[in-house]
């Protein structure tokens, strides 16, 4: 958690990291389905990550084409189906129609429980390879905040919430989180800085529900114990006011305007408050001050408020052992660690698609693959652990979306089997053909919400 003042913009190193995360998530789920549909008995005729016409191809010894195409928005498996193409009769027990429903649900399934698989063993090996997570210790409450009239204090530890422990901040955003929508009370144990424990109430009337990328910390009033951050600059972004003015990384900031500056969080709110005037930069460099001129770029927020950036980040805080918690599973515990988050996870996503079409959640909280990319390029800058953490999510988020039962997708084809098992023979062709009309039309609407959402947000 540290501020800074560059912008967020999509970029090269955003698009490449969405592409590999969406190749390797589709690979994944559509290995799935193939490997099933082999050990089924059913040919398999091409493997595409992709959707077009192929980059390049090529084949196995059993005929299986496999493909890259040039739209990495997803992939398929195409199976032997006499439904659309005749099939030799020769072949005919290799045909994907000709195996019994118990069969073809086992197929359909597979790809979202490979995503399913994935999370659990990222998520695994995450754990397993041991963890360090700061210890959620209030720092600052706002007034007049649901944190603030439950009565949470600067200091006090949060142990757990709803009964469930939260040992890091992760936690308690991802247990907070789990009541989107909602109004209630929040049973919250604290520990005070004395060592006291509190049981305490935390209420909350339509949680977070009309709210775009819901911030539960924000939403309760709480900052984090933070340590102060350094006002030596880390970095100066290409292009930048910052760059034009001289600025260097190493560089000190003293002052802004012959105004000593005390810490990071003043030089922000110095240069937010300076949108596209002139500013009088004072650093010191090599020992020596130096005086710039800069002029912090106008940025106008979703809010309508204008700020200035100026394009600058500092160097990362050190926090002090003490709070900070180490974390070393087995590799047994890790795996029931791997276990409990993906279905976490999985209840959170239906949840939350759940309260969505009641209106308890706005829209505006779906993405597409603008928002996607970004947030895959920020994870990949925060380390390997983060990506990884990063695929996992979406690895779940794709296998919940496949298995929703709306025809086009895995979930509806595993209702026209079930039904098939019910009735002793398959749907009528005219009911199914009516059924993905209307999950085609379902689908685009909702890529359209997800792509308005995400260039509303550009």
């Amino acid at each position: 958690i540290m501020p800074s003042l560059v912008g967020s913009e999509m970029c090269i190193r955003d698009r490449l990291y969405f592409i590999v995360a969406i190749c390797l998530l589709v690979v994944i789920h559509e290995y799935g389905h193939f490997w099933v549909a082999r050990r089924a008995g059913v040919q398999v005729l091409r493997f595409s990550v992709g959707f077009g016409k192929p980059l390049f191809s090529f084949k196995d010894k059993y005929g299986t084409e496999y493909s890259l195409a040039p739209i990495p928005l997803g992939g398929y498996v195409k199976m032997l189906d006499s439904r659309e193409a005749p099939v030799a009769d020769h072949l005919k027990h290799q045909e994907f129609n000709s195996k019994s429903p118990w069969v073809r649900i086992a197929i359909a399934a597979a790809g979202p429980i490979a995503n399913f698989l994935f999370a659990i063993l990222a998520y695994w090996a995450l754990a397993w390879s041991g963890t360090t997570s700061l210890i959620p210790v209030i720092g600052q409450i706002a007034d007049d905040s649901p944190a603030a009239n439950a009565g949470f204090f600067p200091g006090d530890e949060i142990l757990a919430i709803n009964g469930d422990d939260t040992p890091s901040w992760q936690d308690v955003n991802w247990h907070m989180l789990s009541f989107i929508g909602e109004t209630r009370s929040v049973p919250v144990l604290v520990k005070g800085e004395e060592g006291r424990q509190r049981e305490l109430s935390v209420t909350i009337k339509d949680w977070l529900g009309d709210t775009e990328a819901p911030d539960p910390l924000s939403g309760l009033g709480i900052t984090p114990r933070l340590p102060d951050i350094p006002l030596k600059v880390a970095e100066v972004v290409d292009g930048s006011p910052a760059q034009a003015a001289g600025m260097q990384a190493g560089d000190e900031v003293l002052a802004v305007n012959n105004t000593d500056v005390a810490d990071w969080s003043g030089w922000v709110t110095s240069i937010r408050e300076s949108a596209g005037q002139s500013i009088t930069i004072t650093v010191l460099r090599n020992g020596q001050s130096v005086d710039l001129q800069a002029t912090p770029k106008a940025v106008t927020l979703d809010s309508g408020e204008v700020v200035g950036q100026i394009g600058v980040m500092a160097q990362a805080p050190e926090y002090p052992a003490d709070w900070l918690r180490q974390s070393e599973p087995g590799v047994v515990r890790a795996f029931q660690i791997g276990i409990e988050k993906t279905g976490q996870l999985i209840w959170f996503t239906l949840d939350s698609l759940g309260k969505m079409i009641t209106g308890d959640v706005s829209v505006k909280n779906l993405s597409g693959p603008i928002t996607i990319a970004k947030v895959a390029g920020a994870s990949a800058s925060g380390g390997l652990e983060a990506f990884v953490s990063f695929l996992a999510l979406l690895s779940v988020s794709l296998g919940v979306l496949n298995l929703l039962p709306v025809p086009m997708l895995d979930g509806g084809h595993i209702v026209f089997y079930m039904a098939e098992l019910i009735r002793g023979k398959p749907l009528p062709e005219s009911v199914q053909i009516a059924a993905v009309k209307i999950g085609m039309v379902l689908l685009l609407m909702l890529m359209i919400v997800a792509f308005y959402n995400d260039i509303s947000r550009l």
